[in-house]
């Protein structure tokens, strides 16, 4: 498995068949301020994650990550081609903090109930306060950063 800068090929996958959850030529996630890049097994694309090194915060941004179609429980309710591809993806915004001297920790929001549960259970994410109307956000850092960062990225 490799993760690498997403290229503008791998984005346009995404508005092939199989259909991802969300296209990846999106102007949302064109953004400039966010670096993307793409897991991959062999020549099969299984992950596309989206970060934003925000410096002045000492934290990296996860703003959008999402799994092929066939590992995709929102789209794929049958057995997962692929599991454990978020916690994947996490670690490499760990990674991305480290190697941007922010000592691992990154937030993300939770787009559903259940990924807040999933978060704080799995991932040992500490809830943020809330801002206006936003989902709610989430800091892995410290000992739950290291346990995910370890896990893949030893």
């Amino acid at each position: 498995m490799i993760i690498e800068p997403m290229t503008q090929r791998d984005a346009e996958l995404t508005n092939e068949q199989p259909l991802w959850q969300t296209s990846w030529t999106s102007e949302f996630l064109s953004d400039e301020r966010f670096q993307r890049y793409a897991a991959r097994v062999g020549d099969e694309l299984i992950a596309l994650g989206a970060y934003e090194i925000l410096e002045n915060a000492l934290v990296v941004h996860i703003v959008y990550l999402e799994a092929q179609p066939e590992s995709n429980p929102t789209l794929d309710e049958g057995q997962p081609k692929y599991t454990g591809i978020g916690r994947l993806m996490v670690a490499y915004g760990i990674k991305l903090s480290i190697d941007n001297g922010l000592a691992g920790d990154v937030v993300l929001e939770a787009k559903t109930t259940a990924l807040a549960k999933h978060y704080e259970r799995d991932f040992g994410a500490v809830r943020l306060p809330m801002f206006q109307s936003s989902a709610p956000r989430y800091l892995i850092a410290d000992e739950a950063a290291k346990r995910i960062f370890f896990a893949y990225l030893v």
